[in-house]
């Protein structure tokens, strides 16, 4: 089958799954066909479902990374000592793992075709993210900090480290900083335990979350800066990777300095 034929099987499936779902007209452009499917699987929570339809989801997702351009870590130049800074779509990075900015359930996010990168990363990775975050979650939260690790399932990283930040309400505290630090340094842990060896983190918290992206990236070079000086030969490869010119302008003025 192709994309379109598996969007239109996968949606047969969902709405019938679903029968809330019939009061939506469905569209016939390929575009809001597939958008239309991603809002659903946003949405859906963790429930058994049929293996046929989840590999189904998977041939999708396996064609639709066929057609992006894939960077590979090792074609990305270290700005120092195992450092790179990286603009890009980090669920089109080949490397051992990339870093999600999880909320505390660590399921994704909810909210349908939302721009976050939890969003990004789940619908990326498929069905399969969810069910096994669920299965490792138990119901429980992930405390701010902390991190867990998955497959990364249909992304091209091998794996996927889910880590809670900490969201910023009015002034932000020194207690919020060294939760941000340790986001990093949870991640580095897990990595290093798991024998990882390339890692990319994207700006932990400074989207929704609403940390400032000045002292953020701050706390991102110099945490990492200072693993590296404990642990100089855990890493081939630390990869910060940023959304927009911003946040690169950002990181390079702390990394020049």
């Amino acid at each position: 089958m192709n994309k379109n034929e598996l969007v239109d099987k996968l949606l047969d499936y969902f709405v019938n799954e679903d029968k809330r779902l019939l009061k939506y007209e469905r569209p016939t452009d390929y575009s809001e066909k597939r958008s239309f499917l991603r809002g659903i699987i946003n949405m859906r929570p963790p429930l058994g479902i049929d293996e046929k339809i989840l590999k189904m989801e998977d041939r999708l997702l396996q064609l639709e990374l066929e057609d992006k351009f894939v960077t590979d870590v090792k074609d990305i130049s270290c700005v120092e000592d195992s450092i790179a800074l990286w603009l890009g779509d980090i669920t089109t990075l080949k490397i051992g793992a990339i870093v999600n900015a999880a909320n505390e359930y660590l399921l994704g996010c909810f909210i349908p075709n939302h721009s976050c990168i939890d969003n990004a990363i789940h619908t990326c990775a498929g069905i399969r993210l969810r069910l096994y975050c669920n299965e490792i979650m138990q119901g429980k939260t992930e405390k701010t900090g902390k991190a867990e690790i998955t497959s990364a399932f249909n992304l091209p990283s091998d794996y996927v480290i889910h880590t809670v930040g900490p969201i910023v309400y009015g002034k932000l505290t020194d207690k919020q900083k060294k939760e941000l630090a340790e986001c990093y340094i949870s991640c580095l842990n897990l990595a290093k335990k798991n024998d990882i060896r390339t890692i990319a983190f994207p700006s932990i918290s400074t989207g929704v979350f609403h940390f400032p992206k000045d002292e953020a990236s701050k706390i991102a070079i110099n945490t990492v800066r200072d693993y590296l000086k404990k642990e100089p030969k855990a890493f081939d490869k630390i990869v910060f990777n940023v959304f927009t010119k911003e946040d690169m302008n950002y990181y390079e003025d702390i990394l020049k300095n």
